[in-house]
C-alpha cells in the first residue's frame, strides 16, 4: 500500500476540518413546501429565569438563497429561531454566539458608533459578519448587555455575549419578536430568516377571551434572493415556503371542526404590509382581535381585515368552520404607493378542517398574579399632562429615473440627514416627560414608523381623531399622492419610566430604508 506524504494527509484534514467546520456552521433544514405548520419549539421561564444559548450561523440553500439563523441545542436536536417565553418579573439570560461564516468576499464594513468607552461586546467595525440582538418591544433599559443596539457588537470567532434582562413586572402581556438589529447590515440577516418569536405571558389576565383556547404562534418571514435588488420574493410561515416559489402547494394548518384557537402573528418580514384575513369559502371571515403589538385591547373588536405593518404583531380568536368549508389564512394585496414595493395578494396556508383533531395547549410557564389592569404599563397615559409637541416627517431623494437614493425621517426644523452610528441624538428629553409627536409622511411610498424602549398610544390619523386609541410600537403611515396635505398620524410619548433612560432609536421599519439612514437617536435623560 503506497503511504501518503505528510503534505497530502494535512491537506485532506484541512478539508475535512472546513467540511465540519461548514456543516457545523450551517443552518437546519427548514420545512418542505405543502408542510403542516407547527408551533415553534418554546423555551419557558423555570423559577423567574429563563436561560439559553444561541448561536447565529449562515449557509446557503440549493436554490441560493443565503440563510441566516439562530440556533438553539435541544439535547441532539438544533432548533431554529425557538420562541422565547416569559413571565412578568422574569429574568431573561440569553447568551449569543456568532459563528457566520468569515467570508472575506463579503466583508462590507461600515463604521461603528465611536465615542471612546462606549462599545459593548467585542467591538470592531459593523461588517456583514457582525451581529447583536434587538428584544422588539420590550420595554426594558437600553443599555450594554440589555437593549443596547448602537454600540453592541459580537463578532465571529469570539466567545459570545451575554445578555441579562429583567421584564418588567408591569410588562404587556402579548406578543413580542427579536432580530438583528446592526446599522447597514439588519436586512440582510433578517431576510435570511434571522427573528424568533417572544411571548410575556399573562394574557388571559386582561383578555379572559382567550383562556384555556389552543395556541398558534406564527412568524411570518420573507426572503429576496438578494435583498437589495428588486425581483420575485418568497413569504414562509414559520419557515414553511407560500407559493409562488415552488408552486401551488402552500403551508397548511389543520383545525378541528368548530374550534376557536389564540393566533398570535408576528410580521418579520423585511418590508411587507400584511393584510391578513381568514377566508370561508372565498368570504372574510369574523376575526375577534385581542391585542397588537404586544399590547391587549381594552375591549376586544370583531374585524375581518388586520393590517399589520412589518415588525407589528396581531393577536387575535379564530373559530374553525364546520367540515367541507374551503378556508384559507391570506393576505390581500396593499398599496403602498407609487415608489413603494408590490405588496402581493397570496395565500399563506391552507386551512385543513378536520372532525377530530384536538390541538395541544402550549405548556406554559406559571404567571405570577398580575398587577390590576389599572396598574399595566401605559394604561393611564391618556389622562397624563403632555410636557412637549414634536413633528417628524419622513421623506425621499431621488435620483434620476432610479427611484428614491435617500431615505429621511427628520425632526421638523432640522436639515433631513441619514443616520450616522456616532451622531448627536436629534431629540433630547427627560424621565417623567410625555409628548405628542405628529409623524408625517411626505414620501411617495408607506412608511413604518417604530421607535425602540416604549409602546406609544395612537391618537388622531390625518389630523382626526381616533376611536381606538391603540398602544403600538410600530404603525404604518400611507403615502403621499403628490398632491394636498401629507398623511400623518398623531401619537403620544411615555418617556416616564426611569428605567428606559438612556439613548436608543427611532426609524422605519422597511429594512432597506433603516440600513440606508431612515433612523436617528433619541437621549432620554434621567
Amino acid at each position: 500500500m503506497r503511504l501518503l506524504s505528510q503534505s497530502v494527509l494535512a491537506v485532506m484534514l484541512l478539508g475535512l476540518l472546513r467540511a465540519l467546520s461548514a456543516a457545523a456552521q450551517a443552518c437546519p433544514d427548514r420545512p418542505a413546501q405543502g408542510s403542516i405548520v407547527e408551533n415553534p419549539f418554546s423555551i419557558s421561564s423555570q423559577n423567574g429565569a429563563l436561560s439559553a444559548t444561541l448561536t447565529m450561523s449562515q449557509s446557503v440553500d440549493s436554490f441560493g438563497y443565503t440563510h441566516y439563523c439562530y440556533k438553539y441545542q435541544n439535547g441532539n436536536q438544533v432548533i431554529e429561531a425557538p420562541t422565547l417565553r416569559l413571565s412578568p418579573g422574569d429574568q431573561l439570560n440569553l447568551r449569543v454566539v456568532n459563528n457566520i461564516v468569515n467570508n472575506d468576499d463579503m466583508k462590507m464594513k461600515m463604521k461603528m458608533s465611536g465615542l471612546p468607552g462606549q462599545a459593548c461586546g467585542d467591538g470592531g467595525a459593523e461588517t456583514l459578519q457582525s451581529t447583536n440582538v434587538h428584544f422588539h418591544g420590550l420595554n426594558v433599559p437600553p443599555k450594554c448587555h440589555q437593549d443596547d443596539v448602537i454600540d453592541t457588537l459580537i463578532q465571529p470567532g469570539t466567545p459570545g455575549f451575554q445578555y441579562s434582562i429583567q421584564i418588567p413586572a408591569t410588562e404587556p402581556p402579548g406578543l413580542y419578536w427579536y432580530h438583528p438589529h446592526v446599522h447597514g447590515f439588519t436586512e440582510f440577516q433578517v431576510n435570511g430568516g434571522a427573528a424568533g418569536a417572544i411571548v410575556v405571558e399573562g394574557m388571559e389576565k386582561y383578555r379572559p377571551e382567550v383562556k384555556g383556547l389552543p395556541e398558534r404562534i406564527f412568524v411570518v418571514r420573507q426572503q429576496y434572493l438578494v435583498p437589495w435588488i428588486p425581483g420575485p420574493y418568497q413569504l414562509t410561515l414559520n419557515y414553511v415556503t407560500t407559493p409562488p416559489r415552488f408552486g401551488p402547494s402552500p403551508p397548511i394548518i389543520q383545525m378541528q371542526d368548530g374550534q376557536k384557537e389564540f393566533w398570535r402573528v408576528a410580521n418579520a418580514s423585511i418590508q411587507d404590509f400584511l393584510q391578513l384575513e381568514v377566508l370561508e369559502d372565498s368570504q372574510p371571515a369574523p376575526l375577534e382581535l385581542i391585542a397588537l403589538d404586544g399590547y391587549p385591547l381594552p375591549q376586544t373588536r370583531t374585524v375581518t381585515s388586520i393590517l399589520v405593518p412589518p415588525a407589528g404583531r396581531a393577536e387575535f380568536i379564530v373559530q374553525a368552520p364546520p367540515v367541507g368549508v374551503s378556508a384559507l389564512f391570506y393576505t390581500q394585496q396593499y398599496d403602498t404607493g407609487p415608489t413603494g414595493n408590490a405588496d402581493l395578494a397570496g395565500v399563506l396556508a391552507n386551512i385543513r378542517i378536520l372532525p377530530d383533531s384536538p390541538i395541544a395547549l402550549v405548556k406554559k410557564p406559571s404567571v405570577k398574579a398580575p398587577a390590576p389592569a389599572s396598574a399595566l404599563k401605559f394604561s393611564d397615559l391618556a389622562s397624563q399632562t403632555v410636557t412637549a409637541h414634536r413633528k417628524l416627517y419622513f421623506s425621499e431623494e431621488f435620483g434620476g429615473t432610479n427611484g428614491p437614493i435617500q431615505f429621511y425621517i427628520t425632526v421638523d426644523g432640522q436639515k433631513p440627514r441619514v443616520f450616522e452610528p456616532d451622531e448627536e441624538p436629534v431629540i433630547k428629553t427627560k424621565v417623567g416627560a410625555v409628548e405628542d409627536w405628529t409623524i408625517e409622511n411626505r414620501a411617495l411610498e408607506t412608511h413604518a414608523f417604530h421607535i425602540h424602549q416604549i409602546h406609544f398610544k395612537l391618537l388622531e390619523v390625518n389630523g382626526i381623531p381616533v376611536t381606538d386609541n391603540d398602544l403600538r410600537d410600530t404603525i404604518e403611515i400611507p403615502y403621499w399622492t403628490g398632491t394636498g396635505p401629507y398623511p400623518s398620524v398623531k401619537v403620544r410619548m411615555d418617556f416616564r419610566d426611569p428605567t428606559i433612560a438612556g439613548t436608543f432609536l427611532f426609524h422605519c421599519h422597511i429594512l432597506l430604508h433603516e440600513d440606508l439612514g431612515m433612523m436617528h437617536k433619541i437621549l432620554v435623560e434621567p
